[in-house]
């Protein structure tokens, strides 16, 4: 919502009055939830990040799967939430 009040004025004020801002936001919302998810799982699998390594280095596996979280947050703002 931030961003489409500092960058997207005319989108919003155009959505606030058709009455589909929320269902803009909720749809925004599930795509960038299901990328995310998406784009997560395929990360760690391509990282090597499965059940043996967990059981292996579980801290060592928390900080990769962070990196790794971060980074698919990264590319779903960057790709939906601010496009």
């Amino acid at each position: 919502m931030n961003y489409l009040r500092k960058n997207e004025r005319v989108l919003l004020s155009g959505l606030r009055l058709s009455g589909k801002l929320g269902d803009h936001l909720t749809g925004i919302d599930k795509q960038a939830e299901e990328t995310f998810d998406r784009r997560t799982k395929q990360m760690a699998e391509r990282e090597g990040m499965t059940e043996q390594r967990k059981a292996a280095d579980q801290m060592a596996r928390i900080g990769r799967m962070n990196d790794i979280q971060d980074r698919a947050t990264e590319a779903v703002n960057a790709e939906i939430v601010y496009s």
